[in-house]
């Protein structure tokens, strides 16, 4: 028997109040942006501001920690062009445990990922989270600091070759001055296309005054989005996909995105990965064997298409109908003790238990807040 409305609510807030109250919690960009929206959603909802102060602090924690410098770094202070004014105008470190590869240092692909470095891919996560802070507080410095961040982002992640079309990489070091991993990520590109217009039309409704228009990221992220290949059979890929067809949806309805073409190519992207039979999720393996947080990204991607249908999209997603009930199943097993005592779920608890709080609750990741 999956849990009510308000049971979920409730599961999702104890699990945000744990994430929040936990003493030496190392910062990490992913897990830190979906639980400042998982605060506000839930601020939103009961109507106690409690939440949105500790969404408010973690925002000023993460800068002042991941907008700096390491403490095992030989450099110090706040990354290169970032300040106590301006604490994104530097990119933000990821959050990894190690250091980031010394330049000239040999690649090792299993170390890499525990490296420290910026991605793409986290930094339009802190954006959406930036901009959730903004529409929730009607304060335009945080709109404004995510699209300081947005410019700063594009530029350094993007890049001309010699012939082709421009490109991104899909890791830069700490100061974006070289690559550490120079391939380009499948949805970057979307991402840094979304986002941006979400970060635009905030800006346009609240009156905000200067700063980056992101005319130029926006136009680069739509050239890199041409006749590129969406699908994925990675659940947390899938999910990603389904969240950005929510906010894509949502910014329609109110005029600020006009092209008619792109949800319906992520979602059709979205059911084919679903269809794909090589990486979907089994249910019947146990906790050991699998990765909570991907999961859950699923998770949150399949409750955005069940909002677009109470919004009157249920033509368009009915598709994903087969699909739906997953979600709920993903969620019982790991709401259960047993699957949490798991390796798996420990080594990743904050991220786990941030992702699973917003597979539970998960209006703040996907739907723009109306602007306060």
């Amino acid at each position: 028997m999956q849990p009510s409305n308000g049971e979920r609510l409730e599961q999702a807030t104890r699990l945000m109040i744990g994430f929040a109250e936990r003493e030496g919690g190392q910062r990490y960009l992913w897990t830190d942006a979906f639980a400042v929206c998982n605060l506000l959603a839930i601020a939103r909802r009961t109507g106690d501001h409690r939440y949105a102060g500790l969404a408010l602090g973690l925002v000023e924690l993460v800068h002042e920690t991941l907008g700096r410098h390491r403490e095992d770094d030989p450099r110090s202070g706040w990354l290169d062009g970032a300040s106590s004014a301006h604490p994104t105008a530097g990119g933000l470190r990821i959050g990894k445990k190690l250091p980031e590869r010394a330049a000239g240092e040999p690649f090792d692909d299993r170390l890499e990922w525990d490296r420290d470095g910026q991605y793409l891919h986290y930094l339009t996560r802190w954006m959406h989270a930036l901009d959730q802070v903004s529409r929730f507080t009607g304060d335009a410095r945080f709109n404004l600091q995510a699209r300081e961040l947005a410019e700063v982002a594009f530029r350094r992640f993007s890049y001309q070759p010699h012939s082709g079309a421009l490109r991104l990489r899909w890791k830069m070091s700490i100061d974006l001055t070289r690559p550490l991993v120079p391939s380009m990520g499948q949805h970057d590109a979307l991402e840094g296309y979304v986002t941006c217009t979400q970060l635009r039309a905030t800006a346009s409704a609240s009156g905000a005054a200067g700063g980056p228009d992101l005319s130029e990221p926006l136009a680069g992220f739509a050239s890199m989005l041409e006749g590129s290949d969406l699908a994925t059979s990675d659940p947390l890929g899938i999910g990603g996909l389904l969240i950005d067809a929510c906010r894509l949806a949502a910014l329609s309805r109110t005029g600020a995105f006009a092209d008619d073409t792109l949800l319906p190519a992520l979602l059709e992207a979205a059911l084919q990965g679903l269809r794909d039979p090589s990486d979907r999720v089994d249910l019947a393996r146990p906790a050991s064997m699998r990765l909570a947080f991907r999961e859950l990204g699923l998770g949150i991607g399949l409750h955005g298409v069940e909002h677009l249908e109470r919004e009157g999209l249920g033509e368009i997603v009915r598709d994903f109908a087969p699909y739906l009930p997953l979600a709920g199943r993903i969620e019982s097993f790991w709401l259960d003790p047993r699957s949490q005592a798991a390796p798996s779920w420990v080594s990743h608890r904050d991220i786990d238990e941030v992702m699973l709080a917003s597979s539970l609750f998960p209006e703040g990741c996907f739907v723009p807040f109306p602007i306060g």
